[in-house]
């Protein structure tokens, strides 16, 4: 289900700590995650493409195999012991964001129903009266992805607005880039759901 965005504070400030060290979801006690490692990263603004600062975002995905590192998942045994699963980033003062993760895996959910490959993202921000939550998607062919989440998205521009693209301009360190901006209002606006 689709949701707005209304615009109220929540408050407080976060401290810088509150992020610290949480941007890589790549190693785990000293192991490396398996699969194709990358870097997430985009802009969050405001109706009129006015950047945000001190928004904090925060992800959780299933490894490469389509794992997700909970007690929940019926295959959390098989989960691979060097992807952490959750990350949490701030955005700087021109609005910028960036995880080092990896392309998560497809999976079924209990009925059987498949899951594009995704990562849910959160965000919280002095101004908002509720948290937001929307999912990122990785796909090739975004026109013909089938997944019961992105199906809720009825209008093709906004579907395309869930995907997340490519980007050579943000490869560091030899990981490719990906691009996902968020608008949290206003022409363009991030489709948010109801969690």
């Amino acid at each position: 289900m689709l949701a707005t965005s209304p615009y109220c504070t929540i408050g407080p400030f976060f401290p810088g700590q509150f992020v610290e060290g949480c941007e890589d979801l790549t190693r785990l006690d000293g192991k490396t995650a398996q699969g194709q490692h990358i870097l997430l990263a985009g802009r969050v603004v405001e109706e009129g493409n006015v950047p945000t600062l001190n928004v904090i975002l925060e992800i959780w995905q299933a490894d490469a195999n389509g794992v997700l590192r909970h007690p929940l998942d019926p295959r959390f045994k098989d989960a691979d012991p060097g992807f952490f699963g959750w990350g949490r980033a701030r955005t700087n003062a021109d609005g910028r964001f960036r995880f080092r993760t990896v392309i998560p895996g497809s999976y079924r959910t209990d009925d059987g129903v498949p899951r594009c490959p995704h990562v849910n993202l959160m965000v919280l921000a002095i101004g908002l009266t509720r948290r937001l939550v929307t999912t990122v998607f990785f796909g090739d062919a975004p026109d013909g992805v089938r997944d019961p989440v992105l199906d809720c998205v009825t209008d093709p521009a906004a579907r395309q607005r869930l995907f997340a693209v490519r980007d050579a301009a943000l490869d560091t360190d030899g990981l490719p880039g990906y691009r996902f901006d968020i608008v949290l209002r206003g022409e363009n606006e991030t489709p948010f759901f109801v969690d």
